[in-house]
């Protein structure tokens, strides 16, 4: 056992998942607007890989990660992206659907009758999806981190 708690295995099973799970919460994100899912469960899905490493590797681990105010600055990315893709539809109504049926990207026009679901065909869902992924992600992780580290400087 290493001084902060964690043997070896428990470490190196946190290095060889963080890969995998984030994957799968980029594949939440990115196919919301298909299957069950979108930008709040995968973000939360790519905040576990950080909750994973807090754990595993300990405070001495997220002092490494201590990176609060890029994080900062990426969920205000989200949030800004987020807001802009509303206000673009504003010229008809807020949050409208600007992209659909536009034959730009994602906005693939649907034929009638049953599809399998176009990856391409959602229009400014998919955006808002990656944006409030990316949001809850760095919201998350920041909160991770924070609490990670709390136990350590006795504040």
């Amino acid at each position: 056992m290493s001084d902060d708690g964690m043997s070896v295995i428990v470490k190196n099973v946190a290095a060889v998942l963080v890969v995998p799970a984030l994957i799968f919460g980029f594949y939440v994100i990115l196919h919301g607007h298909l299957t069950p899912g979108g930008g709040f469960p995968g973000g939360a899905v790519l905040a576990t890989a950080v909750a994973m490493l807090a754990v595993a590797f300990g405070a001495a681990g997220t002092k490494r990660m201590k990176r609060k105010d890029m994080l900062s600055s990426v969920e205000s990315l989200g949030l800004l992206m987020f807001a802009a893709l509303a206000f673009m539809g504003l010229q008809v109504t807020f949050f409208n659907n600007f992209l659909a049926n536009s034959g730009m990207p994602f906005g693939m026009a649907i034929p009638f009758g049953p599809n399998p679901g176009y990856m391409l065909s959602a229009g400014v869902m998919p955006l808002m999806n990656l944006a409030v992924g990316i949001e809850v992600f760095a919201a998350l992780s920041v909160i991770i981190i924070v609490m990670a580290g709390h136990g350590e400087d006795g504040k």
